[in-house]
């Protein structure tokens, strides 16, 4: 047997490389077959699949950088918005420092103002006083001073505008003595 296939194999001297006639007919035809199956109907729908995909891929893009650049927009008004906001803040704070700068003056000056009349208030009060009490004091002097000299005399200082005349003439000199002390 091994003979026979040594045998066989020596009588046809074939180059190992090529397949025989009908394999090689079988085979492009069946490539032929495969390959048209492969460019009319898998190769178009391959081709969309990757259109779509480089389509999606590329609008994903555009819109990732779409969406950044509106991104970027809106960081902006929102850094615009809170320097803003902090310039309104400082402002306002601006405003209440003078405001309450102002009040406190105010409150100050009306303080002033109120201390004042109470000051004079009470000067005029201890005035109206000192002056009530030196009448007071002159009437109660002038009393005693025409009891003493009617004592002293013997006789009665009754007459009023005598009194009056005396007791007012004493008083001015008992001032006058006390001023010229000063």
């Amino acid at each position: 047997m091994i003979a026979n296939l040594v045998q066989l194999a020596a009588a046809e001297e074939q180059n190992p490389l090529l397949p025989p006639g009908p394999e090689l007919l079988v085979g492009t035809i069946a490539f032929a077959i495969v390959f048209f199956f492969l460019a009319k109907k898998l190769l178009p729908n391959i081709n969309k699949v990757l259109e779509e995909r480089r389509e999606a891929i590329e609008g994903g893009m555009e819109k990732a950088e779409a969406a950044k650049i509106e991104a970027e927009s809106v960081l902006e008004q929102y850094k615009a918005q809170l320097a803003e906001a902090r310039h309104e803040a400082a402002r306002l704070r601006q405003e209440a420092t003078e405001q309450g700068a102002a009040i406190i003056a105010e409150m100050r000056a009306e303080g002033q103002r109120q201390r004042e009349e109470i000051v004079a208030a009470g000067h005029a009060q201890i005035e109206a006083d000192r002056k009530s009490a030196a009448s007071a004091l002159r009437q109660d002097v002038g009393q005693l001073a025409t009891d003493l000299a009617g004592k002293l005399v013997g006789e009665s200082l009754e007459d009023h505008a005598r009194q009056s005349r005396t007791i007012d003439r004493f008083l001015d000199e008992l001032e006058e003595k006390a001023e010229a002390a000063r």
